[in-house]
């Protein structure tokens, strides 16, 4: 026997404990798991389940504004689509989980919220590696609302680099279908801040802009605006650029957009629910056009929190 060997016999089995004592913090706000009512400390998930061992999951999220959901409708019908892209099903249909939702917001009490639905593939209670035997498992959360980008951001644009990662192309993963694959846009985003920069964008199959992590981009040259077409997520916010600029006569196209055609636009905003209209001031390092918040950009950016109130475009949280 040798000594290492020697040592593991002499030293007894550590205890096992009957709960796992959780020493980490978390936001403030509810969560639902299996038909309960959680703070956010309870909510958790097996390490078996096959939305953390293989990414095997969908989910979307909406936001509270001033205690009004934005664009819920659009949110679920995502939601839903994506659910049966992937074969998941869940107990609800969906005025069962919008009331989901409402309940988590109204629970937390946050008039700004950012509130998240998600289905995992769940477990096979044999360990089976037939996701056909796996039962699939739906979450909801809601917790305070939270940002791409910082007030002082928001105010001078965010400064950006460009990373030469690719995104995962649309004939692996259907990119309309949300998912948790974020290990491209989480190497984009440390290449980001290995240069200075605050966030990253990174590159399609055929090299040109593609997404960030949680955000499509925009640019505006001549008064035209053009937005990524293929290899990214079909963002809400950034069909409500298209719907505003329908109602602003302005022309907005999706389409390639370049890396060169990107850096010499006249106005760039990155679009998110996690934020809005967010303006882009700087992309490499170097400014775009005047490195100020451009006058399209400023405009989108102030209709879209005008329609937060709009009834045509949100939904009123019943608080208790």
């Amino acid at each position: 026997m040798d000594q290492t060997t020697a040592t593991q016999a002499a030293k007894p089995l550590p205890t096992v404990g009957d709960r796992h004592v959780d020493p980490h913090a978390y936001p403030d706000g509810i969560a639902h798991l299996d038909d309960q009512y959680l703070p956010m400390s309870q909510a958790k998930v097996s390490v078996l389940d096959w939305g953390f061992l293989h990414s095997d999951a969908t989910y979307d999220t909406v936001h509270v504004w001033n205690g009004r959901f934005f664009r819920l409708d659009l949110h679920l019908d995502r939601f839903f689509g994506g659910l049966e892209k992937l074969r998941m099903t869940i107990p609800f249909e969906r005025d069962g989980v919008a009331e989901i939702l409402h309940n988590c917001v109204a629970l937390s009490g946050h008039r700004a919220a950012y509130v998240e639905m998600l289905c995992t593939r769940g477990a096979s209670p044999t360990f089976s590696r037939d996701p056909r035997q796996a039962i699939n498992r739906f979450m909801a959360f809601a917790v305070p609302f939270g940002s791409v980008a910082n007030a002082e951001q928001l105010r001078r644009g965010l400064r950006v680099a460009i990373s030469d990662k690719v995104r995962i192309p649309p004939a692996s993963v259907d990119p309309s279908i949300k998912n948790y694959h974020w290990l491209d846009l989480v190497r984009g985003l440390y290449d980001a801040y290995d240069r200075g920069a605050e966030t990253a964008l990174i590159l399609d199959f055929n090299g040109n802009v593609a997404e960030g992590p949680g955000f499509n981009v925009f640019c505006v040259k001549d008064g035209k605006l053009s937005t990524p077409a293929i290899g990214v997520l079909p963002g809400i916010t950034r069909r409500t650029v298209f719907d505003l600029c329908v109602e602003e006569g302005l022309v907005a196209a999706a389409a390639d957009v370049s890396v060169a055609a990107l850096k010499a636009a006249d106005e760039v905003f990155i679009t998110s629910t996690a934020g809005g209209i967010m303006p882009v001031a700087e992309i490499d390092g170097a400014a775009i056009a005047d490195g100020k918040v451009g006058p399209v950009t400023g405009r989108l950016m102030a209709l879209y929190w005008q329609k937060h109130d709009d009834p045509a475009w949100s939904s009123q949280v019943t608080y208790p």
